[in-house]
């Protein structure tokens, strides 16, 4: 791959791990579940490997060995390397810390936070095995061994480094009782330079922690090496999580532990049904036999197949390269289709936003219509606000006086109505209590609709939890008694603006503002369509009365001016109010920002990745041939000795010993000689793993139950 390519497409990945971290799925839809795991699997893909993987690409090859509790899996790294160096057991004392075996020559690949960078290091030579059984909280031991809170260096993310003389450094957390989360880094000369093996805890550890934990450090693996037994292999767990290996396309090899002798070939064929099955067919399989163990390791003939497998890809930097890039796009391919499902779940919180706000949004915009039409309708006109309107203007009389012009009842009425801002008289209070009464009851209303519709909804449900938003807020009152007060006072403000033309001051100053304001008042309410039986007549006179007084102080087109103004003022008034009530369903999800929500920030990010992937794939399949031995890890260059792990080369060994050709053997064995020599073309399983499939081992020493139970000769249909 060009320094341009790989450059284009570590931008286009960084620049979709912020969209994803920017999505945000607060709102309980039916997608969110499944989408915060999104979320956070494409989160930890991009930062424990995808992004470290691409920055440095000639970093070792990380083989996480997984499994169920009490598979073996730290048996079987101990007895590779040829030492205790991780616990195992079903009492791990050390399963939140991890062991990351690599090359000395490796170390500084690991004590950096190249990989895994959210967990802290612990480096030093050996677990000490009988303080951390007895819970004494020890730390990892260097040549002397050392205290479970040793000395830390780096930043909570950052490297410490091995040192030499056997003394440990880490970062973060120190402490191996339990407390936090790291890696304890073990150098081990066993191990070929450019591979690393880490023993991951149990995926189905009783510790929801450690189970987490385990997903996580599979996840930053370049090859899964997962270890099940001949009696678990078919458990549901196990193949949940090699379900995420079929998704990912991660290289993986599976190592079938204690196998009976002779049931080989049944085991065998059985789990590799499975895999079938499960879109693994490309799996290698590796068998350890069941055997005993000798101070905590198995005979190097047991592992003698893994031995082989693991030595041989550690030897052949072309194969480890293909291993990395092989679970790199694969990997790769898996965040591209969980960004897409991503982005659709973000969809769903900006549609069920708006839905949550289009239902509180209607409540209340219906209590608005419903108080702009009690207000416009006749229905004011009623009570306690009739009452006092005939008593300032008293019967009929008043009418024919304005109509006829006359003054027998002038001082009555001036003096009811003179005053420039006199204090309020009874009807600008009743007029008050009757619009309050209306809009608190549509306020009421609309709390209730508003909360019921949230309530039947699964994303709204969630929200209203602890809060009282069944009810109107306990200020509304005040609020509305304030908004009326101000209409008032906007109502006496376009009298006196009407009145201040000239020709009408005088008419205006003898009937007096707030008697013209009363008026006004009136005359918007004056419709009788809320009104039935005698009231229609009684309210229908007063609003007669209120518009003739206005017409003959200011004209009939500037009271329906006036009237349709004020008005007006009241509704955006009554609005004012009735939003401060709605907010306090929308404030919740404000404070969400599911508002903006939207999968179209994520969906262009993930067409620029998916545009880089394919450039960078084809860059790397036109450069395969020349880069095939150029070294793909740390310390694979020329005059560096290779390691060898314990119980590689047995299997050949002792199939010469019995006269049989090279490359043929048991059930568990693998023939000899150099990974690339072996590897089948592109496609096939043995190049997705990168090593040879494997093949039979020599009989062990115990005769298999197939053997006790049929009865079937030492040499039977398996040999």
């Amino acid at each position: 791959m060009t320094a341009s390519v790989h450059t284009e497409l570590v931008d286009a990945l960084t620049v979709l791990r912020s969209r994803v971290a920017e999505t945000r799925l607060a709102l309980d839809v039916a997608s969110a579940g499944p989408g915060r795991v999104e979320r956070a699997q494409v989160l930890d893909q991009l930062d424990d490997y995808l992004l470290p993987r691409l920055r440095a690409e000639n970093a070792p090859l990380l083989v996480v060995v997984g499994g169920s509790t009490g598979a073996g899996k730290s048996t079987l790294v101990n007895s590779l390397l040829g030492e205790q160096v991780t616990t195992s057991g079903v009492l791990r004392p050390t399963t939140r810390w991890p062991v990351l075996v690599h090359h000395p020559l490796d170390a500084r690949w690991f004590s950096t936070d190249r990989v895994l960078p959210g967990l802290a290091r612990l480096v030093g030579a050996r677990v000490d095995l009988a303080k951390s059984a007895n819970g004494g909280g020890t730390g990892v031991s260097g040549g002397s061994g050392w205290p479970g809170r040793g000395s830390a260096t780096g930043g909570p993310a950052g490297g410490g480094s091995a040192a030499g003389d056997g003394t440990s450094t880490g970062t973060g957390e120190t402490g191996t009782d339990g407390h936090g989360a790291g890696l304890r880094l073990v150098a081990s000369p066993a191990l070929p330079p450019g591979l690393a093996l880490l023993d991951a805890p149990d995926i189905d550890s009783v510790v929801e922690e450690n189970r987490a934990l385990a997903t996580q450090l599979l996840a930053a693996a370049d090859l899964w090496l997962f270890v099940t037994t001949a009696a678990r292999y078919a458990d549901a767990v196990p193949w949940e999580l090699l379900g995420a290996a079929a998704r990912r396309r991660v290289h993986l090899a599976l190592v079938l532990d204690r196998v009976d002798d002779g049931t080989e070939a049944l085991v065998s064929a059985h789990l590799r049904q499975m895999l079938d099955e499960h879109d693994l067919a490309e799996a290698t399989v590796l068998l350890v036999p069941e055997t005993s163990t000798d101070d905590g390791l198995l005979p190097e003939v047991a592992v003698g197949a893994v031995a082989d497998w693991l030595t041989a890809l550690g030897g052949d930097p072309a194969a480890r390269a293909r291993v990395i890039r092989g679970t790199r796009e694969g990997v790769t391919r898996d965040v591209l289709v969980r960004a897409e499902d991503l982005a659709r779940a973000s969809d769903d919180q900006r549609a069920a936003d708006a839905r949550l706000r289009a239902t509180v949004a209607a409540a209340y915009e219906d209590a608005a219509t419903h108080v702009e039409h009690a207000t416009s309708d006749g229905t004011m006109l009623r009570g306690e606000v009739l009452a006092r309107w005939q008593d300032v203007v008293g019967t009929g009389e008043f009418l024919r006086a304005v109509e006829q012009k006359v003054s027998g009842l002038r001082d009555r009425i001036t003096a009811a109505f003179r005053g420039q801002r006199a204090p309020e008289p009874a009807l600008a209070h009743a007029i008050g209590h009757g619009l309050e009464a209306v809009v608190l009851d549509a306020a009421e209303d609309a709390a209730e609709r508003a909360h019921s519709a949230w309530r039947t909804d699964p994303a709204g449900v969630a929200l209203l939890e602890g809060l009282a938003l069944s009810r109107a807020s306990g200020d509304l009152r005040a609020q509305v008694a304030e908004q009326i007060r101000a209409w008032q006072s906007d109502v006496l403000a376009l009298v006196e603006r009407e009145g201040a033309d000239k020709r009408t001051t005088a008419r205006a100053v003898s009937y007096g503002v707030n008697g013209l304001g009363a008026a006004l008042m009136v005359a918007v309410f004056a419709s009788t369509g809320g009104l039935t039986g005698a009231e229609v007549g009684i309210a229908g006179g007063a609003a007669i009365l209120a518009q003739r007084l206005l017409e003959a102080v200011f004209g009939d087109e500037a009271v329906r001016q006036l009237a349709r103004e004020a008005h007006e003022r009241l509704a955006v008034r009554v609005r004012e109010v009735l939003a401060g009530q709605a907010a306090r369903f929308t404030a919740q999800l404000d404070a969400l920002g599911t508002a903006d929500a939207s999968g179209d920030a994520l969906r262009t990010a993930v067409a620029q990745v998916t545009a880089a992937a394919a450039r960078a794939e084809g860059a790397a399949a036109a450069s395969a041939a020349e880069t095939a031995g150029a070294g793909a890890g740390a310390g694979a260059g020329a005059g560096v000795q290779t390691g060898r792990l314990r119980g590689a080369g047995v299997l050949a060994r002792l199939a010469a010993e019995r006269g049989e050709p090279a490359g043929s053997g048991g059930a568990h064995g693998t023939t000899a000689g150099s990974a690339r020599d072996r590897l089948t073309p592109a496609g096939t399983s043995a190049e997705r793993a990168g090593a040879p499939e494997p093949e039979r081992q020599p009989e062990g020493r115990l005769r298999s139950w197939w053997r006790r139970v049929t009865g079937a000769p030492q040499d039977g249909p398996d040999a």
